[in-house]
C-alpha cells in the first residue's frame, strides 16, 4: 500500500488524476477477469515499470476492499511475461531479473518473437487480458483505447492499458514520487530504450562540461520537453525518405498561368461571425497572404460552432485536393469545435496527443484542475505537429488541413511566418511566384463595359479580370490579376485602347 500512501500524499494533482484513472482500469480488469486469466507484459522500462507498481497498488486496494483475512500485500499475483532478446541492453537484462526477484514476479521468460510466444502463452495457460504499459505516442498505440482487443492476425486476447493517456512528464512524476527503483540507464541520459541497434543518450541531456564518461548526460527525468523523449532513438532511414510528395499532403500542383500553384480554401469557424457581432479580418488577410506566396484560394466561408457544419465543409475541401486552412474553434470552451469537426471529416476519433499534452503543460500547467486536459485531444493517426521555436505550441496539422489558432491579426502574422518556416524547412511547401495585381477606376456604365470587358477576358484567358463598385454611383473598378506582369500590362493597354483615353484612370 506504500504506492497508494505515496501518490495520495503528494502535491501533484495532476498525476493524483492520472494515478486515480490508472487504478479503476486495473480494478474494472481485476473485476471483469480472474488474476488466472490476466498477464503482464514486463519490458524493464520505465513506462512498464511504472505499470508493474501500479497492478501492485491495484491489486492492493482490491485485496482491501474485499476485506480477505487472507490476502498477501505484498505478493503479485500477476503472471509476467518477459520477452528476452540478444539484442537488448544488458542493464535491461539485469533490472527486470533483479525486479522479479524483490516482488517475487511469477515471470515467465520467452526467447521467440512476440507473436509467436503471445500465441503459445494464451493457448497454454488460458490468458484473456493482458496488460501492457503503452502510452499514447508509442507507435503501436493508434487505434488503441484503454480496452481494446488484439489485432486481426493475432492471438485473441485482450489489451489493457492503464497508462495510455500518461505523459513522460506523469511517468517520472510517478517514479520519482513513490521512491521505486527503475533502469540505470535512464540515469545516463537515457529516455527512451529499444535495442542496442537503435537507441543511444539523448543528447539533449548532454551536459558539456565533459567529454566522455558516466558523467556525460543528464538523468531522463531532467527531460524537460517530454515531446522529445524519443530524440535518443536511431534513426534507420536516409534523410532523402523525409521529403514528403506534395500529393500526400493535398498539395497538388495545377497549371496556371504557365506555372503552377497551389490550391487552397479557407475555413472561418464561428457564430459570432455569422451573427455579425464579430466582424472576420483573418479571412481576407489570409487570401493576401496566400497570394503573395503564389497560392490561388479558389474558396473561403464561413461555418457555425457545430461539429457537423465543420466536418461537412472540411470533408467537403479536403476532397478537392486543396489545402484547407481553417480558423477559429481551437481552445478549452464548449464552443471549441474544429478539432472534433476535422475528426469526424476524416472518420478517426480524437486521442490524447502526449507531445501536444507536454506542450501545454509548459505553457499552462498551473491553470489545469489535475482532469484531462481536453485540448490535448487531436485526431489520431493523422496528425502532425508543426513546430516552431517562435510558437509557444505547435501548429496542428491533419493531412490536408492546418489549423490555425490565431483570434486577432498580430498572431495570425506570427502563425503565417511560422507556418511558412515550418513547412519550407520539412519540404511540404512550394513557393511559387506570388500573384500580381492592378485595378483602374473607370466612369462608365455597366452597359458600355459589359461586352468590351467579355472580349477582353477571350483575348487573356490567363489574366483573371473582375470588376465591382464599391457603392451604387461609385466609379467601376476594374481589377487584374496575374502572376505575369507583362501580360496584365498588356490587357491594361488592350482595354484602354476601347475606350477614349480619359475613361481610367489607375488606383494602385
Amino acid at each position: 500500500m506504500e504506492i497508494d500512501k505515496a501518490v495520495r500524499e503528494c502535491d501533484d494533482r495532476r498525476l493524483k488524476t492520472k494515478y486515480a484513472n490508472a487504478i479503476y482500469v486495473i480494478q474494472r480488469a481485476l473485476a471483469l477477469y480472474s488474476i488466472e486469466e490476466v498477464a503482464f507484459s514486463f519490458n524493464g522500462g520505465k513506462d512498464s515499470t511504472v505499470l508493474l507498481h501500479l497492478l501492485r497498488a491495484g491489486h492492493d486496494l482490491s485485496e482491501a476492499n474485499k476485506k480477505c483475512p487472507n490476502g498477501n500485500p505484498q505478493g503479485f499475483p500477476f503472471r509476467t511475461i518477459y520477452f528476452e532478446s540478444s539484442s537488448a541492453f544488458p542493464e535491461i537484462n539485469s533490472f527486470t531479473h533483479g525486479i522479479a526477484t524483490m516482488y517475487s514476479l511469477q515471470m515467465e521468460v520467452i526467447h521467440t518473437d512476440f507473436k509467436s510466444g503471445l500465441e503459445a502463452l494464451i493457448q497454454s495457460k488460458s490468458i484473456r487480458a493482458i496488460f501492457l504499459g503503452v502510452r499514447i505516442g508509442d507507435p503501436t498505440a493508434v487505434g488503441q483505447e484503454q480496452f481494446s482487443p488484439s489485432s486481426p492476425g493475432w492471438p485473441p486476447f485482450m489489451r489493457v492499458n492503464p497508462i495510455l493517456d500518461w505523459s513522460y512528464r506523469d511517468v517520472w512524476a510517478f517514479l520519482l514520487i513513490c521512491k521505486v527503483p527503475y533502469c540505470c540507464l535512464y540515469d545516463k541520459g537515457y529516455t527512451s530504450i529499444g535495442s542496442i541497434h537503435d537507441t543511444v543518450p539523448n543528447a539533449l541531456l548532454r551536459t558539456g562540461d565533459s567529454v566522455s564518461g558516466e558523467g556525460k548526460f543528464r538523468p531522463a527525468y531532467m527531460l524537460s520537453d517530454g515531446r522529445l523523449e524519443r530524440a535518443g532513438r536511431v534513426k534507420k532511414f536516409s534523410p532523402s525518405t523525409l521529403s514528403v510528395s506534395s500529393s500526400s499532403d493535398g498539395m497538388y500542383k495545377l497549371d496556371f498561368n504557365n506555372s503552377s500553384v497551389l490550391t487552397t480554401s479557407i475555413i472561418a469557424v464561428g457564430d459570432e461571425i455569422l451573427s455579425g457581432i464579430v466582424e472576420d479580418h483573418l479571412g481576407p488577410l489570409l487570401c493576401r497572404k496566400l497570394h503573395s506566396i503564389g497560392w490561388l484560394v479558389s474558396k473561403s466561408v464561413t461555418v457555425r460552432n457545430n461539429i457537423d457544419s465543420v466536418a461537412e465543409e472540411v470533408e467537403r475541401m479536403r476532397s478537392t485536393n486543396d489545402i484547407v486552412l481553417i480558423c477559429g474553434g481551437v481552445g478549452p470552451l464548449h464552443s471549441d469545435v474544429t478539432l472534433a469537426g476535422i475528426a469526424k471529416s476524416f472518420g478517426v476519433r480524437l486521442a490524447p496527443d502526449e507531445e501536444f499534452e507536454e506542450y501545454l503543460w509548459q505553457l499552462i500547467g498551473n491553470q489545469c484542475k489535475g482532469d484531462r486536459n481536453e485540448m490535448a485531444l487531436l485526431p489520431e493517426g493523422i496528425t502532425e505537429l508543426l513546430h516552431h521555436d517562435k510558437l509557444p505550441v505547435p501548429l496542428i496539422k491533419c493531412q490536408n488541413v492546418i489549423i490555425l489558432s490565431a483570434t486577432n491579426i498580430t498572431e495570425l502574422d506570427q502563425e503565417w511566418d511560422c507556418l511558412i518556416d515550418s513547412m519550407r524547412s520539412t519540404g511540404q511547401l512550394v513557393v511559387g511566384e506570388p500573384f500580381v495585381s492592378k485595378r483602374l477606376t473607370a466612369n462608365l456604365s455597366d452597359i458600355e463595359a459589359a461586352e468590351p470587358l467579355s472580349n477582353l477576358c477571350l483575348e487573356f484567358p490567363d489574366v483573371c479580370i473582375g470588376c465591382y463598385r464599391k457603392s451604387r454611383h461609385g466609379p467601376l473598378v476594374i481589377s487584374f490579376e496575374s502572376k505575369d506582369k507583362a501580360r496584365i500590362d498588356s490587357a491594361v493597354v488592350a482595354l484602354r485602347k476601347k475606350f477614349h483615353s480619359e475613361a481610367f484612370s489607375e488606383i494602385n
